[in-house]
């Protein structure tokens, strides 16, 4: 791992901080400390971290507001490690920009993988005209997708979903989100409609569509493509 890559942690809880910057200290990154909302929000403008993990439970200033202010201008991956775990705080946290969501207790293997999942997404040039992954190349000016070099036959709905989705590789979009950047706001209800489109998606994109390893599903909160 680049020894250059900074993790900013914002968390009250001191035993948290010090096993996270153990663990991640020994794999290799540079740890910025902050024990509430305003120190954290300080450290992200001073050190430009390459990634944030937000604890949402703070002292001085709740996480959901500090993962808005955030987004203001920090568009690098934002991880939240909270001890809620209900599908609207979920939610609310992603629609806020999270990149990611574990919570506590949390695995320390699977936290270090998320980590290196979202920032290898964050490195990606989103904007670049053609992405490509693996046997898939999607060409964002013609409107063309590919797989193994044969061009894939996909509606214009089909393709503004595909876009979507692999523009925000690794972080996890929710179903509202995706219904509304695709379909439009009156299509926020209908998650049954994405489903069908999702599954159809899959079998054009995927190997295997009963074991998707592009288009995976969030139980109950919505879609993330790939790593």
């Amino acid at each position: 791992m680049n020894e250059t890559e900074t993790i900013l942690i914002i968390d009250d809880e001191l035993q948290i901080r010090r096993l996270l910057e153990i663990t991640l200290s020994a794999n290799g990154y540079k740890i910025i400390l902050a024990g509430n909302g305003k120190d954290g929000l300080v450290d992200a403008a001073t050190y430009h971290p390459s990634l944030i993990i937000l604890d949402l439970g703070l002292p001085d200033i709740d996480g959901q507001e500090i993962l808005k202010k955030l987004r203001e201008w920090f568009f690098k991956p934002i991880i939240v490690l909270s001890v809620r775990s209900s599908e609207e705080d979920i939610i609310k946290a992603l629609d806020n920009g999270a990149n990611d969501y574990l919570t506590k207790p949390f695995r320390s293997g699977e936290l270090l993988a998320r980590i290196r999942a979202a920032i290898r997404a964050g490195e990606k040039k989103n904007d670049a005209p053609v992405l490509e992954f693996g046997s898939l190349s999607i060409d964002m000016i013609n409107h063309v997708a590919r797989k193994n070099k044969e061009i894939l036959k996909l509606t214009t709905t089909e393709f503004s979903l595909l876009c979507l989705l692999a523009k925000n590789q690794g972080r996890v979009l929710t179903h509202q989100y995706i219904l509304k950047e695709v379909w439009g706001y009156g299509y926020l209800e209908q998650t049954q409609y994405l489903r069908v489109f999702v599954a159809q998606l899959r079998k054009k994109i995927e190997d295997n569509p009963s074991k998707p390893q592009l288009l995976i599903t969030e139980s109950g909160i919505g879609y993330r493509f790939g790593d």
